[in-house]
Protein backbone atom coordinates (compact mmCIF):
# COMPACT_ATOMS: atom_id res chain seq x y z
CA UNK A 1 0.00 0.00 0.00
CA UNK A 2 2.88 2.60 0.79
CA UNK A 3 4.71 1.70 -2.55
CA UNK A 4 1.03 2.58 -4.34
CA UNK A 5 1.45 5.82 -2.47
CA UNK A 6 4.59 6.73 -3.01
CA UNK A 7 4.10 6.12 -6.51
CA UNK A 8 0.94 8.47 -6.86
CA UNK A 9 2.91 11.36 -5.04
CA UNK A 10 5.68 10.78 -7.28
CA UNK A 11 3.42 10.82 -10.25
CA UNK A 12 1.51 13.71 -8.98
CA UNK A 13 4.96 16.02 -8.51
CA UNK A 14 6.16 14.63 -12.28
CA UNK A 15 2.75 15.71 -13.44
CA UNK A 16 3.36 19.31 -11.24
CA UNK A 17 6.67 19.58 -12.64
CA UNK A 18 5.78 18.61 -16.40
CA UNK A 19 3.08 21.20 -16.51
CA UNK A 20 5.38 24.16 -14.85
CA UNK A 21 8.42 23.23 -17.42
CA UNK A 22 5.67 23.20 -20.40
CA UNK A 23 4.80 27.50 -19.31
CA UNK A 24 7.13 29.59 -21.55
CA UNK A 25 8.71 31.56 -18.58
CA UNK A 26 10.79 34.10 -21.16
CA UNK A 27 11.12 37.16 -19.49
CA UNK A 28 9.64 36.79 -16.20
CA UNK A 29 11.42 38.49 -13.34
CA UNK A 30 12.94 36.17 -10.77
CA UNK A 31 10.96 37.99 -8.28
CA UNK A 32 7.60 40.01 -7.92
CA UNK A 33 6.07 42.73 -5.29
CA UNK A 34 2.25 43.77 -5.03
CA UNK A 35 1.21 47.22 -4.52
CA UNK A 36 -1.61 46.92 -1.59
CA UNK A 37 -2.68 49.87 0.94
CA UNK A 38 -2.01 50.37 4.58
CA UNK A 39 -2.23 47.55 7.21
CA UNK A 40 -5.63 47.41 8.79
CA UNK A 41 -7.51 47.90 5.52
CA UNK A 42 -9.04 44.61 3.00
CA UNK A 43 -6.24 45.34 0.20
CA UNK A 44 -3.14 45.05 2.60
CA UNK A 45 -4.65 41.45 3.47
CA UNK A 46 -6.20 40.53 -0.05
CA UNK A 47 -2.97 41.29 -1.58
CA UNK A 48 -0.80 39.67 1.09
CA UNK A 49 -2.20 36.43 0.31
CA UNK A 50 -2.69 36.86 -3.08
CA UNK A 51 1.10 37.38 -2.93
CA UNK A 52 1.40 33.58 -1.58
CA UNK A 53 -0.91 31.85 -3.51
CA UNK A 54 0.55 33.67 -6.89
CA UNK A 55 4.02 32.46 -5.47
CA UNK A 56 3.30 29.41 -4.54
CA UNK A 57 1.81 28.04 -7.80
CA UNK A 58 4.26 29.67 -9.79
CA UNK A 59 7.09 29.10 -8.27
CA UNK A 60 8.68 32.58 -8.05
CA UNK A 61 9.63 34.60 -5.41
CA UNK A 62 6.95 37.30 -4.49
CA UNK A 63 4.98 39.67 -1.71
CA UNK A 64 2.96 42.29 -1.01
CA UNK A 65 4.15 45.94 0.13
CA UNK A 66 2.39 48.73 2.05
CA UNK A 67 1.55 51.49 -0.08
CA UNK A 68 -0.40 53.96 -0.20
CA UNK A 69 -3.69 52.29 -1.87
CA UNK A 70 -4.84 52.47 -5.00
CA UNK A 71 -3.47 55.88 -6.54
CA UNK A 72 -0.20 55.07 -5.46
CA UNK A 73 -0.56 51.42 -6.69
CA UNK A 74 -1.25 53.20 -10.40
CA UNK A 75 2.23 54.77 -10.15
CA UNK A 76 3.74 52.51 -8.79
CA UNK A 77 2.78 49.86 -11.44
CA UNK A 78 2.85 52.64 -14.69
CA UNK A 79 6.37 53.06 -13.69
CA UNK A 80 7.60 49.33 -13.18
CA UNK A 81 8.72 49.99 -9.96
CA UNK A 82 6.38 47.09 -9.20
CA UNK A 83 4.88 44.33 -11.25
CA UNK A 84 1.37 43.84 -10.05
CA UNK A 85 -1.12 46.40 -7.80
CA UNK A 86 -4.53 46.94 -6.44
CA UNK A 87 -7.09 49.66 -7.40
CA UNK A 88 -10.06 51.19 -7.57
CA UNK A 89 -12.08 52.04 -10.69
CA UNK A 90 -12.19 55.36 -10.11
CA UNK A 91 -8.19 56.82 -9.52
CA UNK A 92 -7.56 54.48 -12.32
CA UNK A 93 -10.06 56.57 -14.79
CA UNK A 94 -8.59 59.26 -13.30
CA UNK A 95 -4.83 57.83 -14.14
CA UNK A 96 -5.34 56.90 -17.48
CA UNK A 97 -6.69 60.56 -18.21
CA UNK A 98 -3.49 61.90 -16.73
CA UNK A 99 -5.21 63.66 -13.87
CA UNK A 100 -3.97 61.37 -11.31
CA UNK A 101 -3.21 64.17 -8.13
CA UNK A 102 0.15 62.28 -7.90
CA UNK A 103 1.46 62.73 -11.30
CA UNK A 104 -1.27 65.82 -13.18
CA UNK A 105 -0.94 65.88 -16.68
CA UNK A 106 1.10 62.29 -17.13
CA UNK A 107 -1.27 59.35 -18.44
CA UNK A 108 -0.28 56.10 -17.29
CA UNK A 109 -0.49 54.44 -19.82
CA UNK A 110 1.19 51.45 -18.53
CA UNK A 111 -1.44 49.69 -16.32
CA UNK A 112 -3.26 47.37 -17.72
CA UNK A 113 -6.41 45.69 -15.81
CA UNK A 114 -6.48 41.82 -14.78
CA UNK A 115 -9.29 40.36 -13.17
CA UNK A 116 -11.89 42.01 -10.89
CA UNK A 117 -11.71 41.40 -6.87
CA UNK A 118 -14.64 43.24 -5.37
CA UNK A 119 -16.98 46.35 -4.88
CA UNK A 120 -15.56 49.01 -2.29
CA UNK A 121 -17.57 50.29 0.04
CA UNK A 122 -17.78 53.96 1.40
CA UNK A 123 -18.53 53.24 4.81
CA UNK A 124 -18.26 56.19 8.31
CA UNK A 125 -17.85 54.64 11.55
CA UNK A 126 -18.05 56.87 15.00
CA UNK A 127 -17.54 56.19 18.43
CA UNK A 128 -21.46 55.05 19.82
CA UNK A 129 -20.53 57.54 22.49
CA UNK A 130 -20.21 60.54 20.28
CA UNK A 131 -24.25 60.77 19.80
CA UNK A 132 -23.39 61.00 15.90
CA UNK A 133 -25.63 58.18 14.24
CA UNK A 134 -26.10 59.76 10.78
CA UNK A 135 -24.55 61.79 8.45
CA UNK A 136 -27.01 64.81 8.96
CA UNK A 137 -25.79 65.08 12.66
CA UNK A 138 -21.84 65.73 11.96
CA UNK A 139 -21.08 68.29 13.86
CA UNK A 140 -19.36 71.27 11.96
CA UNK A 141 -15.21 71.12 11.94
CA UNK A 142 -15.87 67.18 13.06
CA UNK A 143 -12.08 65.87 12.46
CA UNK A 144 -12.71 62.73 10.42
CA UNK A 145 -10.03 60.76 8.73
CA UNK A 146 -9.37 59.68 5.63
CA UNK A 147 -6.97 57.16 5.51
CA UNK A 148 -3.60 56.83 3.48
CA UNK A 149 -3.06 60.47 1.44
CA UNK A 150 -4.53 60.21 -2.04
CA UNK A 151 -6.22 56.93 -1.54
CA UNK A 152 -9.41 56.20 -2.73
CA UNK A 153 -11.19 57.06 0.75
CA UNK A 154 -8.94 60.61 0.76
CA UNK A 155 -9.58 61.45 -3.27
CA UNK A 156 -13.69 60.42 -2.70
CA UNK A 157 -15.20 60.50 0.78
CA UNK A 158 -14.40 64.65 1.44
CA UNK A 159 -16.14 65.64 -1.68
CA UNK A 160 -19.06 63.42 -0.98
CA UNK A 161 -19.34 64.83 2.60
CA UNK A 162 -18.69 68.29 1.33
CA UNK A 163 -21.47 67.44 -1.73
CA UNK A 164 -24.15 66.75 1.49
CA UNK A 165 -23.46 69.42 3.61
CA UNK A 166 -21.06 68.14 5.96
CA UNK A 167 -18.14 70.67 7.21
CA UNK A 168 -15.02 69.02 8.49
CA UNK A 169 -11.20 68.88 8.95
CA UNK A 170 -9.53 66.45 6.96
CA UNK A 171 -6.96 64.05 8.70
CA UNK A 172 -5.00 61.24 7.01
CA UNK A 173 -3.08 57.97 8.21
CA UNK A 174 -3.07 54.44 7.84
CA UNK A 175 -6.01 52.89 8.88
CA UNK A 176 -4.99 51.41 11.76
CA UNK A 177 -3.42 54.69 12.93
CA UNK A 178 -6.69 56.40 12.70
CA UNK A 179 -8.32 53.76 14.99
CA UNK A 180 -6.34 54.18 17.27
CA UNK A 181 -6.80 58.35 17.13
CA UNK A 182 -10.39 57.37 16.93
CA UNK A 183 -10.89 55.15 19.93
CA UNK A 184 -8.38 57.96 22.14
CA UNK A 185 -10.59 61.36 21.50
CA UNK A 186 -8.24 62.47 18.53
CA UNK A 187 -10.72 62.25 16.21
CA UNK A 188 -14.25 62.53 15.66
CA UNK A 189 -15.05 59.58 12.95
CA UNK A 190 -13.00 57.22 9.72
CA UNK A 191 -14.44 57.63 6.62
CA UNK A 192 -13.82 54.01 4.98
CA UNK A 193 -13.18 52.88 1.56
CA UNK A 194 -12.25 49.67 2.00
CA UNK A 195 -13.87 45.94 1.31
CA UNK A 196 -16.23 44.83 3.73
CA UNK A 197 -15.67 43.25 6.45
CA UNK A 198 -12.83 45.97 7.10
CA UNK A 199 -10.88 44.68 9.56
CA UNK A 200 -10.07 47.83 11.39
CA UNK A 201 -13.78 47.60 12.11
CA UNK A 202 -14.34 44.33 13.20
CA UNK A 203 -11.38 45.48 15.44
CA UNK A 204 -12.98 48.34 16.91
CA UNK A 205 -16.35 46.73 18.11
CA UNK A 206 -14.71 44.37 19.61
CA UNK A 207 -12.79 46.76 22.15
CA UNK A 208 -15.57 49.39 21.94
CA UNK A 209 -19.66 50.64 21.02
CA UNK A 210 -19.52 51.91 17.65
CA UNK A 211 -21.92 53.66 15.43
CA UNK A 212 -22.02 52.62 11.93
CA UNK A 213 -23.74 55.10 9.81
CA UNK A 214 -26.24 54.85 6.84
CA UNK A 215 -27.24 56.34 3.88
CA UNK A 216 -30.66 58.55 4.30
CA UNK A 217 -32.33 57.72 -0.10
CA UNK A 218 -32.05 61.58 -0.57
CA UNK A 219 -28.41 61.20 0.47
CA UNK A 220 -27.90 57.89 -1.64
CA UNK A 221 -29.49 59.30 -5.01
CA UNK A 222 -27.41 62.91 -4.24
CA UNK A 223 -23.84 60.82 -4.64
CA UNK A 224 -24.68 58.22 -7.17
CA UNK A 225 -26.15 61.31 -9.02
CA UNK A 226 -22.26 62.92 -8.73
CA UNK A 227 -20.14 60.57 -8.21
CA UNK A 228 -18.49 57.54 -10.56
CA UNK A 229 -20.53 55.24 -7.78
CA UNK A 230 -23.15 52.95 -6.90
CA UNK A 231 -25.87 52.05 -4.96
CA UNK A 232 -24.28 49.48 -2.41
CA UNK A 233 -25.72 47.54 0.45
CA UNK A 234 -23.68 46.56 3.68
CA UNK A 235 -25.67 43.34 5.07
CA UNK A 236 -26.51 43.38 8.36
CA UNK A 237 -24.42 40.46 9.49
CA UNK A 238 -21.30 41.90 8.06
CA UNK A 239 -20.59 43.31 11.94
CA UNK A 240 -22.11 42.81 15.17
CA UNK A 241 -23.09 46.66 15.12
CA UNK A 242 -25.14 46.18 12.40
CA UNK A 243 -29.26 45.41 13.55
CA UNK A 244 -30.04 46.41 10.33
CA UNK A 245 -29.06 46.66 6.18
CA UNK A 246 -26.94 49.37 6.27
CA UNK A 247 -27.18 51.86 2.79
CA UNK A 248 -23.77 52.81 1.41
CA UNK A 249 -22.43 53.43 -2.16
CA UNK A 250 -19.54 51.88 -3.70
CA UNK A 251 -16.73 51.47 -6.82
CA UNK A 252 -15.11 48.57 -8.12
CA UNK A 253 -11.57 47.15 -7.50
CA UNK A 254 -9.27 45.43 -9.81
CA UNK A 255 -5.94 43.81 -9.75
CA UNK A 256 -3.85 45.61 -12.33
CA UNK A 257 -0.27 44.56 -13.96
CA UNK A 258 2.49 46.24 -15.89
CA UNK A 259 1.58 46.07 -19.37
CA UNK A 260 4.87 45.45 -20.39
CA UNK A 261 5.15 42.31 -18.27
CA UNK A 262 4.92 39.02 -20.49
CA UNK A 263 1.90 37.41 -21.57
CA UNK A 264 2.92 34.27 -20.10
CA UNK A 265 3.33 35.43 -16.49
CA UNK A 266 0.04 37.65 -16.30
CA UNK A 267 -1.98 34.84 -17.79
CA UNK A 268 -0.84 32.26 -15.33
CA UNK A 269 -1.25 34.58 -12.21
CA UNK A 270 -4.66 35.07 -13.89
CA UNK A 271 -5.46 31.47 -14.31
CA UNK A 272 -4.49 30.59 -11.02
CA UNK A 273 -6.43 32.86 -9.01
CA UNK A 274 -9.62 32.93 -11.14
CA UNK A 275 -9.53 29.23 -10.84
CA UNK A 276 -9.09 29.08 -7.34
CA UNK A 277 -11.88 31.11 -5.28
CA UNK A 278 -12.09 29.35 -2.31
CA UNK A 279 -8.18 29.55 -1.67
CA UNK A 280 -8.92 33.65 -2.51
CA UNK A 281 -12.32 33.82 0.49
CA UNK A 282 -9.90 31.57 2.80
CA UNK A 283 -7.60 35.27 2.43
CA UNK A 284 -10.40 37.86 2.91
CA UNK A 285 -14.22 37.03 2.41
CA UNK A 286 -14.47 39.75 0.05
CA UNK A 287 -12.78 37.69 -2.63
CA UNK A 288 -16.12 35.89 -3.24
CA UNK A 289 -16.91 38.31 -6.21
CA UNK A 290 -13.57 37.77 -7.56
CA UNK A 291 -15.16 35.96 -10.08
CA UNK A 292 -14.81 35.53 -14.14
CA UNK A 293 -18.43 36.28 -14.15
CA UNK A 294 -17.12 40.00 -12.96
CA UNK A 295 -14.90 40.85 -15.36
CA UNK A 296 -17.73 42.93 -17.42
CA UNK A 297 -17.57 45.38 -14.82
CA UNK A 298 -13.86 46.99 -15.71
CA UNK A 299 -14.81 50.25 -17.68
CA UNK A 300 -11.43 52.24 -17.19
CA UNK A 301 -8.46 50.25 -17.80
CA UNK A 302 -7.17 48.22 -21.23
CA UNK A 303 -6.82 44.45 -20.13
CA UNK A 304 -3.23 42.98 -20.20
CA UNK A 305 -3.35 40.69 -22.79
CA UNK A 306 -2.12 37.63 -21.46
CA UNK A 307 -5.40 38.46 -18.68
CA UNK A 308 -7.97 38.46 -21.30
CA UNK A 309 -6.61 35.80 -23.28
CA UNK A 310 -7.52 33.79 -20.39
CA UNK A 311 -11.37 34.93 -20.03
CA UNK A 312 -11.94 34.56 -23.66
CA UNK A 313 -10.37 30.59 -23.78
CA UNK A 314 -12.41 30.48 -20.91
CA UNK A 315 -15.87 32.11 -22.66
CA UNK A 316 -15.80 35.43 -20.88
CA UNK A 317 -15.90 37.67 -24.20
CA UNK A 318 -13.50 40.75 -24.09
CA UNK A 319 -14.09 43.18 -26.88
CA UNK A 320 -10.77 43.60 -28.69
CA UNK A 321 -11.11 47.57 -28.42
CA UNK A 322 -10.36 46.95 -24.49
CA UNK A 323 -7.13 44.89 -24.98
CA UNK A 324 -4.37 46.76 -24.36
CA UNK A 325 -1.90 46.90 -27.70
CA UNK A 326 1.68 48.05 -28.17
Amino acid sequence: MKIFKTLALSLAITATVSAQAEVDRTGWPKSFTIGTASQGGTFFVYGSGWAGLIANELGITGAAEVTGGPTQNLALVHTGEMAFGLTTLGPAAEAIKGDSPLAPGMPMDNVCAMFPMYETPFSIVTLASSGIDSISKIPANAKIGFGPAASTADVYFPAMLEKLGAKFERRNGSWSDLSGQLQDGMIDMIGFAVGVPVPAVTQLEVQTKINILTLSDEELQTITDNFPVSAFTIPANTYKTLNEDAKAVSMWNFAIAACDLPESLVYEATRVTMENNERMIAIHNSAKTSIPENVSKNNALPFHPGAARWFTENGYAISPELIYKK
